[in-house]
């Protein structure tokens, strides 16, 4: 859904990302199944950014961030599930814009 039709504005550095597939089973780099259940450390999240306030320095609409799902809050808007996040607490952005070097991390 385009950031435009949402029903919110987003404040100060705050950010509404998309998640990206489910907390079920997943598979392997070598194709084995893991469940849900196998849990091995933390295991950090891709979303996308949909919305994000105007204090918001380096993300823009349609990143890819790295974050943590259990430092995060949940939030239905129109019927789909969305996550709201500060800027601060992303560990990595993937866009075509980063360039070799610089890695998009916020610190």
């Amino acid at each position: 859904m385009p950031a435009g039709t949402l029903p919110i504005r987003m404040l100060h550095d705050r950010l509404l990302v998309s998640v990206e597939g489910e907390a079920g089973e997943r598979r392997s780099g070598g194709g084995i199944v893991i469940p849900a259940t196998a849990s091995v450390g933390r295991r950090l999240s891709w979303g996308t950014v949909v919305a994000a306030g105007p204090n918001a320095r380096q993300i823009e609409l349609g990143d890819r961030v790295l974050f943590d799902p259990e430092e995060r809050a949940e939030v239905e808007l129109q019927g789909k599930d969305y996550i709201l996040l500060r800027e601060r607490d992303l560990h990595a952005i993937a866009a075509p814009r980063v360039q070799d070097g610089h890695t998009g991390l916020y610190l």
